[in-house]
């Protein structure tokens, strides 16, 4: 009998399951017609346990990073208007709050194609991206952003403070949730980060994940799922505390979590300890709360293949949008194949003429919608549900309706 995997925080048997998805391929592993043909499609173990001692939910799986975020990554930042809408106004927002200008340096780790950090340097701010994926790197130097093509980690901390690169802001968005190694991880900002310097996270809020059933967050790419009570802890043993907290609704609900060295003098703020109430008065802190997530989640693709099943009935074709690494969870675990959905469209060219991994529907171009004038368009990243459905209002001429399966299925209005 094999024993228990460790907690990726504080190292304690992981013993309880949170959900377990079965086998899954990688949710940004999108097929070439060629890697199609071939078949043999790789799929690993999707089991997500929370761990008794510090509540961090976690993948106990050990697929490398470097076999998700390689040069042929196919998640660019740039093509979502919405999300980069949300990175002015973050920039904007960081150097009105910290004064930041010329003088000062603002990195960027995870850093993508430089979607950030370019709203940065149009207000003459020096910045620094870091990003382990070279073709979005690339991206980012092309349209002037300084990045350096590595993971970031302790050691990769010190030699950014050894060469003379501290930070007055640093930007980890949506990147402590990706990092299979959380400590290693954590431990870099110490070093990099001024004695007064601040450190931004933004991750999606484990509460929203289990009060409305968002379990299309969680595929490979995601090895930790966060709560504060989780987060403060991991924080704490590095050196850093968290002084201020806002509530995004980006990703179905997200943190922004303002932290420092635990010895600057930035003052806790009432809005992080309304949160820590919040969580304590959801449970967060106790384990049976992570308990009975499962139905739930049965409850939900029941719901869709029930709505697939009867608009197959009615000979409705479905297709869907947004070839996204949630949507490819979604439809995984609910068994959808191309014979229930028709297509799904992205804008991303680099998605577009594949296959989404799994399921194998086809992905084309949103002008293909027009074509196919499909009866139903299930938006597969509920986050962006408004922006779609303006995107796409036209389908409304041959009677098309939008579709949304978070937390049950239902048809808009």
């Amino acid at each position: 009998m094999s024993s228990a995997p460790l907690c990726r925080f504080c190292r304690a048997p992981l013993t309880r399951t949170f959900l377990d998805l079965g086998d899954q391929p990688l949710a940004n592993s999108y097929l070439t017609p060629e890697q199609l043909a071939a078949g043999n499609e790789p799929v690993f173990p999707l089991h997500t346990r929370v761990c008794d001692s510090c509540f961090l939910v976690q993948a106990d799986h050990e697929v490398p990073a470097e076999a998700i975020f390689d040069a042929g990554y196919a998640y660019f930042s740039s093509f979502s208007p919405g999300w980069v809408a949300h990175a002015k106004r973050y920039a904007e927002a960081m150097i009105e709050r910290f004064g930041l200008g010329p003088e000062s340096l603002v990195i960027e780790v995870a850093s993508n194609d430089g979607y950030l950090l370019k709203h940065f340097l149009a207000n003459d701010v020096p910045v620094l991206g870091i990003e382990p994926t070279a073709n979005t790197a690339e991206a980012a130097r092309a349209i002037g952003v300084r990045t350096d093509v590595v993971f970031f980690n302790a050691e990769t901390g010190q030699a950014l403070a050894a060469r003379g690169d501290r930070a007055d802001l640093m930007a980890a968005n949506n990147v402590l949730a990706h990092v299979p190694d959380l400590n290693a991880f954590v431990a870099g900002f110490r070093h990099v980060l001024k004695p007064q310097g601040v450190l931004t996270f933004e991750f999606p809020h484990l509460l929203n994940l289990i009060q409305l059933v968002q379990f299309d967050t969680i595929y490979h790419e995601h090895y930790s799922y966060l709560s504060l009570v989780a987060v403060e802890q991991v924080l704490a043993a590095h050196g850093l505390r968290p002084f201020d907290v806002e509530l995004l609704p980006t990703h179905g609900g997200s943190l922004r979590l303002f932290c420092c060295h635990a010895a600057a003098d930035h003052q806790e703020t009432e809005a992080l300890r309304t949160l820590r109430a919040t969580e304590a008065a959801a449970g967060l802190n106790r384990i049976e709360t992570y308990e009975g997530f499962a139905a739930r989640v049965d409850a939900m693709c029941e719901s869709f293949r029930a709505f697939l099943a009867a608009a197959k009935d009615d000979g409705k074709a479905v297709a869907a949008y947004g070839a996204a690494a949630k949507g490819n969870t979604f439809l995984n675990h609910c068994g959808v194949t191309r014979d229930d959905i028709v297509e799904v469209y992205d804008a991303n060219p680099a998605k577009q003429d594949r296959y989404l991994p799994g399921s194998h529907v086809p992905i084309r171009s949103p002008e293909a919608v027009k074509t196919t004038r499909p009866d139903y368009v299930v938006i597969l990243p509920w986050n962006l549900k408004d922006e779609i459905t303006q995107q796409l209002a036209f389908i409304a001429d041959w009677g098309g309706r939008f579709v949304v399966a978070s937390p049950l299925t239902r048809v808009l209005d």
